[in-house]
């Protein structure tokens, strides 16, 4: 095994959240691998992946194990999908009945509420609406609402104009399905408290460090680690008892490493615009359209933040690249015109860009449907567990779908 050549430094670093925050970065770097890696002759568990479901994973695995180990390729925990989105607390209506989408969102739902609580996470309880805004979308509106219902989502209830007007004064719809256990989250917060937590519980994570190889054997799997900035990085292994594939919009390139082609990610992009200032208080709290006939995205809605601003997106566009964040993004002119159908008083000029994010889809461009999560240890390599295609409700679902891998993990260190 090899050791460390340099050590680096246990940070506590402050970065500039989307919401204007100064928001804490806890992260355990080099000083404890070299430890670890000079002191043992393998981990229990080595998570690729520092979203927020590995982040999650790492919390919940580490209550149970020593030996915990997540790297991130990135800088910074939760740089992709987890914290380029709308930080929706999701209820569960969406998502085909007995699919893990529905089971983890349902119950992600009330562990992120606790979860949130007991950590000082920043959230609001808030609701949302899905808006109809004619007949044949109420129509739309009751089967959405028996899918929900099918999938133990409660408190939904179809509302008329009257009773949106009391809740969305601005908002145009002939009915709307009320759902009130949704809720808004900051998602970099979430991300960090869980990766505090597991650090806490004794689990180390180490970001800028890219897994370039995986190498089977018998009981372990050997890591090929790339640390450090491109200019100035060095190589590393490590082999571990348990494999966890939580790397989000390249997890079907570290199945690939283990010569799993089973699922291809298929990267769509997300844009939002934002509104600011005395128009922002058009929008209260969450309101949503009829999601997507195809399945491609929940369609362009308004998110009143936790900070007063207003999101309106996401838009929902298949891109080469997954790292394409600006290439060819929405006139601002466009998300003008789509936010008009239930929010007629929204002018171009009261909005400006906002950020962009990429989903890992599993559907193809052209496909319909939803795919649901592959949560899965690998059929040819039983130490490595594979999570793929976890986009939304990802962030919602990110601590039921811990305790699932938690399980998968038992199995594998049985």
């Amino acid at each position: 095994m090899n050791g460390f050549r340099r050590a680096g430094e246990v940070q506590s670093a402050n970065f500039q959240g989307r919401s204007g925050k100064r928001i804490t970065k806890i992260f355990t770097v080099w000083p404890l691998l070299l430890y670890s890696f000079l002191h043992m002759d393998q981990a229990n568990v080595l998570i690729i992946g520092g979203g927020v479901v590995g982040c999650a994973i790492a919390c919940a695995v580490s209550q149970r194990w020593q030996d915990v180990f997540l790297v991130e390729q990135f800088p910074k925990l939760g740089m992709a999908t987890s914290t380029r989105n709308s930080g929706v607390i999701h209820s569960g209506i969406y998502y085909p009945k007995n699919s893990l989408k529905a089971r983890h969102c349902l119950e992600g739902n009330r562990l992120t509420y606790e979860f949130c609580a007991k950590h000082n996470v920043p959230h609001r309880h808030t609701g949302k609406l899905v808006v109809a805004t004619d007949a044949h979308e109420a129509t739309e509106l009751i089967a959405l609402k028996k899918r929900g219902e099918d999938n133990g989502v409660e408190g939904l209830r179809i509302i008329g104009p009257v009773e949106i007007h009391a809740r969305e004064p601005y908002i145009k719809g002939v009915a709307a399905l009320e759902v009130p256990s949704t809720g808004i989250v900051s998602a970099e917060e979430l991300v960090h408290a869980h990766a505090r937590v597991a650090t806490n519980q004794g689990a180390s994570i180490v970001t800028r460090a890219k897994v370039v190889s995986l190498e089977p054997s018998r009981e372990t799997i050997r890591v090929g680690l790339r640390i450090g900035d491109e200019e100035d990085s060095q190589d590393e292994t490590i082999e571990a008892k348990c494999v966890i594939n939580a790397a989000g919009l390249f997890a079907d390139e570290v199945a690939a490493l283990l010569g799993n082609r089973s699922w291809r990610i298929y990267p769509v992009r997300g844009d939002y615009c934002e509104i600011r200032g005395p128009q922002s208080l058009l929008i209260h709290s969450l309101v949503y359209p009829l999601p997507h006939a195809d399945g491609l995205s929940l369609g362009i809605h308004f998110t009143k933040t936790l900070w007063g601003t207003v999101l309106v997106g996401p838009t929902a566009t298949y891109v080469e690249g997954k790292d394409n964040y600006e290439k060819d993004r929405l006139p601002i002119a466009e998300f003008a015109r789509s936010a008009k159908t239930l929010l007629p008083e929204i002018e171009e000029r009261d909005l400006q860009l906002g950020y962009s994010g990429l989903r890992p889809k599993l559907v193809p461009p052209g496909g319909k449907g939803i795919a649901d999560f592959v949560i899965t240890r690998d059929p040819a390599v039983p130490q490595a567990i594979h999570l793929v295609g976890i986009e939304s409700p990802g962030l919602t679902a990110a601590p039921s779908i811990a305790q699932h891998v938690a399980q998968l993990v038992a199995e594998v260190l049985a």
